[in-house]
């Protein structure tokens, strides 16, 4: 069944058509990926869906009660906002309840005394009560605790760029929604929480519509993939790896007709010359033939990076860190590290967000110091150095004069001379759109352009500090392709599987609490040895308790009889103290305006949750002790 329809959309962007009048419809739990070139306007698409922007022409339709949540790929919080401000956004009655009820607690928190900040919190816990809400409230703050968000009260606008976008999927996860709009979800997470970001929406509910550069992600999730390309929308069946096999079949066809097209043309043509005889009509009609024919356009061919890179020589010492240490704070990043990089390295660097990856990045290159130990760098080394922020990029450059600064031509291995167009034509570049001011490129071209400038600049050295953040998946292939041919050493920080797999040799893998470790191999083979690992220590575990198990114990616990007898009566007594502080709830709600009697049926609840906050943990303690000595 259809929940969204979509007819006709049309929209424009300068003298680009970014939909071309598009239709199509989104049915109850579809998995969809949306791929296209950056610049393309899949952003723009998914803003029109979400109603944050409108199409020249087109329409939208949809049930009277349907819900969207949606993440954008750079979200805005307001002047104050806290986290949970932000998740709780909405109006439908569980987050209206849940943005009432912290409100009021905090509220409360300030001024303790305030008989009635205490009446208004019992409404909200009441509120909490009839929306059924407090289920939302604890999977709200699991999921930002998951994701790697602990502070939920302090204003949001004070968050990094990569705290932001997980408290605004945290947000798109817990708002109740028919179809769920996601605009690369994956950046700023490291890849243990893109696992369990995987496993979240394969049960989410409702239908999911992303745009992704985690090509390993989009396979796992989706099950249908649009692609945007040229103003026009193809629709394919089946994940990523389907995909690219009809879009592989499709591109053949194409060419196929467009040969068959020429051939017809070249006919024509010759036919015309030929001056054959005819009647005039014919003969007119035979020439408007041609005419359409010639202003036809076929498809347009894909540029491939397929050529030998020069780079300035690379002589044998490249790169040696000795006894190398960076703490910032009480954090210890990195201790007494030692790393030797030899010429023609392809090494990967993984690890959870803030670990000091970039930390690591920034001592080799010598932007900043360490605290201790040294690094050599040899002396021919040429470092192009990627990172994740690109402030130097002059906006009101167009493309084509930004790139020529860097250089006009870049030189192969063999002698030849690739000049900076063909260059930008190969990075998905066309010749008008190296006309266009920089600042009139999307996010994700301006990355694209700024990787290109780097390369133009011919190192010999690549440190790529998440190259793949923002890149699109076709410009990701390419760039894939140019760094196998690199001849030089590449060293590269990401999250991205896909990319670690197809250029890493070798990794440093940053493995928490202060570990650091080397590994021969891609991402996967790295994955696969600690899942062995894991399974082995787990196993390990499982023989060790069964040996504590299987030994004689020198004597046999018991309860003493105090406790016995506490432990018959206890789970009756905790029984009566909840129904204590139900009634004492119903007791506050029943009170009306008397401020007296609500402040000490208050002080009477509080008095009583603390009681049966003790009764659980020696519950606990005893259930504890009572386990131990049924296995014995």
């Amino acid at each position: 069944m259809s929940i969204l329809d979509v007819e006709d959309l049309y929209k424009t962007y300068g003298t680009q058509t970014l939909f071309n009048h598009l239709s199509f419809s989104i049915s109850e739990g579809e998995r969809i990926g949306l791929i296209g070139v950056n610049g393309t306007g899949k952003s723009t698409l998914l803003n029109v869906l979400a109603g944050k922007d409108s199409a020249e022409s087109g329409s939208l339709r949809h049930a009277n009660a349907f819900k969207l949540a949606y993440l954008p790929q750079t979200p805005t919080f307001d002047q104050g906002e806290t986290a949970l401000d932000y998740i709780y956004a909405g109006t439908s009655p569980v987050m209206v309840a849940l943005r009432n009820y912290e409100q009021a607690l905090a509220n409360l928190e300030k001024n303790p005394s305030d008989q009635r900040l205490q009446a208004k919190l019992m409404d909200r816990q009441q509120q909490m009560d009839a929306a059924n809400a407090w289920e939302a409230e604890a999977a709200a703050k699991s999921i930002l605790t998951r994701l790697g968000v602990h502070d939920f009260q302090t204003p949001a606008n004070t968050f990094s760029g990569g705290q932001k976008k997980r408290i605004a999927l945290a947000r798109a996860l817990i708002q109740p929604a028919d179809l769920l709009i996601l605009d690369e979800p994956t950046n700023h997470l490291d890849n243990d929480v893109i696992d369990w970001l995987e496993e979240a929406l394969n049960q989410y509910p409702g239908a999911l519509l992303m745009v992704t550069h985690d090509r390993y992600f989009l396979n796992r999730v989706t099950r249908k993939i649009f692609e945007l390309d040229h103003g026009e929308l193809y629709v394919y069946d089946g994940n990523y790896e389907l995909f690219l096999e009809k879009k592989a079949e499709r591109e053949e066809q194409a060419a196929a007709g467009e040969m068959k097209h020429q051939n017809q043309l070249r006919r024509e043509l010759a036919w015309l010359r030929r001056g054959a005889k005819a009647r005039s009509t014919k003969q007119k009609a035979r020439v408007e033939r041609v005419h359409e024919l010639q202003e036809h356009k076929g498809p347009e061919i894909k540029k491939s990076v397929d050529l030998a890179m020069g780079t300035t020589r690379l002589g044998k010492k490249v790169i040696e860190a000795k006894q190398l240490s960076k703490a910032f704070g009480t954090s210890h990043l990195i201790n007494h590290f030692d790393l030797l990089i030899t010429p023609g390295e392809r090494l990967g660097i993984i690890g959870g967000n803030g670990c000091g990856k970039s930390t690591l990045l920034n001592l080799l290159a010598k932007r900043i110091q360490p605290d201790s130990g040294t690094v050599e760098i040899g002396e021919t080394v040429k470092i192009g150095y990627y990172t994740q922020e690109h402030l130097e990029m002059n906006e009101e450059l167009t493309v084509i004069d930004y790139i020529k600064e860097a250089a006009q031509v870049l030189r192969t291995s063999d002698g030849q001379q690739i000049t900076a167009e063909q260059m930008l034509e190969r990075f998905l570049f066309s010749r008008p759109r190296q006309r266009t001011f920089i600042h009139k490129l999307s996010g994700g071209e301006h990355k694209r352009l700024y990787l290109l400038r780097i390369l133009m600049e011919e190192p010999n050295v690549l440190f790529l500090d998440e190259p793949t953040n923002d890149l699109d998946t076709e410009t990701l292939s390419i760039l894939e392709d140019y760094l196998l041919q690199f001849p030089g050493t590449i060293l590269t920080v990401s999250h991205d599987r896909y990319f670690l797999d197809r250029i890493a040799e070798r990794l440093i893998a940053f493995e928490g609490d202060g570990v650091i470790r080397r590994f021969e191999g891609n991402y996967s083979a790295y994955m696969d040895e600690r899942k062995k690992e894991q399974a082995s220590a787990a196993k390990l575990r499982a023989e060790k308790k069964d040996l504590v198990q299987k030994k004689p114990a020198a004597k046999k616990k018991k309860l003493t009889y105090k406790e016995q007898q506490e432990w018959n009566g206890i789970e009756d007594r905790i029984a009566s103290l909840e129904e204590q502080v139900e009634q004492l709830k119903k007791d506050i709600g029943q009170s009306g305006s008397d401020a007296g009697k609500v402040q000490e049926l208050y002080k009477k609840q509080q008095e009583t949750e603390a009681e049966l906050d003790q009764a659980m943990e020696r519950w606990t303690e005893l259930s504890l002790k009572v386990e131990e000595i049924e296995n014995q």
